[in-house]
């Protein structure tokens, strides 16, 4: 039996008066479960029942989300300003010790939302500098051990070998490149999430067989690379628990082998998970864990890391930092070079950097009231550079870049036939993030109901949605 949930208490504080206005509507609209209304806002059920019981902030978006999904007729807007507004500002640009230097970053440009112009975010932030270096010092560079394997295997037997050999070891590395070329050219739903499911079980299952000493920190790798890929695909599948589990367990691995390339990648990814479910602190951190020993990365895995910090300030809407560690994106992207790069990294090319860097820019455009152009350019450069067979990245560029364009532009036909070209990629795709990326969209083509053209538009958003 499900156990009961909590007493609330609304008048113990606002944040609890805001929770039990969310609850209420909840169990008004269904009732839906935590996480049946998660998955329709694009965050972690846990998060839900934490914003109720008054322990979790809630987001400004969510709470636009959390009313068009309940259909409160913006009930929960209009609570969100009066409970968290205050404390959801942005950081101060005091708090920089390169305020004049942040300022000047921001410029804000006239004319369509593709006009020309550049911004040249400095580098270097005392605050990441300082939390590193507290990451460093804590203990934090190595996990605590735990036992993960019986958390993805199941109790029935299933046909293992009796000793590792380098077959099993190429078997895992074949795994995981399928894996990760179907996850990006298909999503992660469908018969890719059943194919990563039977893959991390086979993996986490092969590692308390007796390996070779020589072997070991190999089978090691191989795991904790088929945790990343598994992971990912069960992330954009809205699986976010399996996820964290196969994180984890990528990350315990590579810890283990001293692999800090692999640790890099999936904190890279868990740091992208919490962002997305709506926790950009917890995501903050976790980019940062990946930062630890920087000096042993390339170029490109620092690139990928401060790319992470940057969505985080995003969906924070702190400008200066957020700025900041866009700058420190390009110029360590700037120095990469394939060649010192893992074979698995090859993903983060041009196309991948413009892409992730402009999601962090989208959200100052769309909720902090700065200029669009930078990230509308980023996107043009991300769809114009993915291949087929990073088919995913190209519609979400496309998608965002649409939902750009349709918020913070001046010409909605043209968002519109963005949007178009986005459908013609989502529509091959099993992707929950993808499909809900297209929900944004519709919503801000919505502002324009007297175009007829946009109804079209939310009309077939509608339908590959529920497709």
């Amino acid at each position: 039996m499900p156990r009961p949930e909590k007493q609330l208490t609304p008048d113990a504080s606002p944040r609890d008066w805001f929770g039990y206005e969310l609850r209420t509507w909840r169990k008004k609209r269904g009732p839906l479960t935590h996480s049946e209304l998660g998955v329709r806002v694009q965050v972690s059920g846990s998060l839900i029942e934490k914003i109720e019981k008054g322990t979790a902030t809630c987001s400004e978006d969510l709470a636009e989300r959390l009313d068009e999904v309940l259909e409160t007729g913006g009930v929960l807007t209009r609570a969100w300003g009066m409970v968290f507004g205050q404390t959801e500002k942005p950081r101060p640009e005091t708090e920089s010790a390169s305020r004049g230097r942040a300022e000047a970053s921001v410029p804000v440009h006239a004319g369509r939302i593709l006009g020309r112009g550049s911004t040249t975010p400095p580098s270097g932030s005392p605050a990441s500098v300082d939390r590193r270096a507290f990451l460093a010092t804590s203990g934090l560079a190595a996990i605590a051990p735990i036992d993960l394997v019986h958390l993805v295997t199941p109790t029935a037997p299933r046909e293992i070998p009796t000793l590792i050999r380098p077959r099993e070891i190429g078997q895992l590395k074949s795994l995981a490149d399928v894996i990760h070329r179907q996850d990006n050219e298909y999503g992660g739903g469908g018969a890719v999430r059943e194919l990563a499911r039977s893959a991390i079980m086979w993996g986490a299952s092969l590692l308390p067989v007796p390996c070779p000493e020589p072997l070991r920190p190999e089978l090691l790798a191989s795991v904790a690379r088929l945790g990343i890929v598994v992971g990912a695909s069960q992330f954009d599948a809205y699986a976010h628990d399996d996820a964290r589990v196969s994180f984890r367990l990528a990350a315990e691995c590579a810890e283990e082998a001293g692999e800090w390339h692999l640790r890099a990648k999936t904190y890279s990814f868990m740091a992208r998970q919490e962002i997305w479910v709506g926790d950009p602190d917890t995501g903050l951190t976790h980019a940062e864990k990946g930062l630890v020993r920087s000096d042993r990365l390339t170029a490109t895995e620092r690139a990928m890391l401060h790319t992470a910090r940057a969505r985080a300030f995003g969906k924070m809407r702190d400008v200066a930092n957020t700025l900041r560690a866009v700058g420190e994106a390009d110029a360590a992207f700037e120095q990469s070079d394939p060649a010192q790069d893992p074979p698995w990294m090859a993903y983060y090319d041009h196309a991948q950097h413009h892409g992730d860097t402009a999601h962090a820019l989208f959200d100052l455009a769309v909720h902090a009231d700065q200029d669009p152009g930078q990230a509308a350019r980023r996107f043009e450069i991300a769809v114009k550079g993915h291949g087929n067979a990073f088919a995913r990245s190209r519609a979400i560029s496309e998608t965002k870049l649409a939902s750009l364009v349709m918020a913070k532009g001046d010409d909605p036909q043209y968002a519109i036939v963005l949007g178009h070209q986005a459908l013609d990629d989502v529509g091959k795709l099993t992707s929950c993030r993808a499909a809900d990326d297209l929900r944004e969209l519709a919503r801000f083509a919505g502002r324009y109901r007297k175009l007829s053209a946009a109804g079209d538009l939310r009309e077939r958003i509608a339908a590959t949605v529920q497709a």
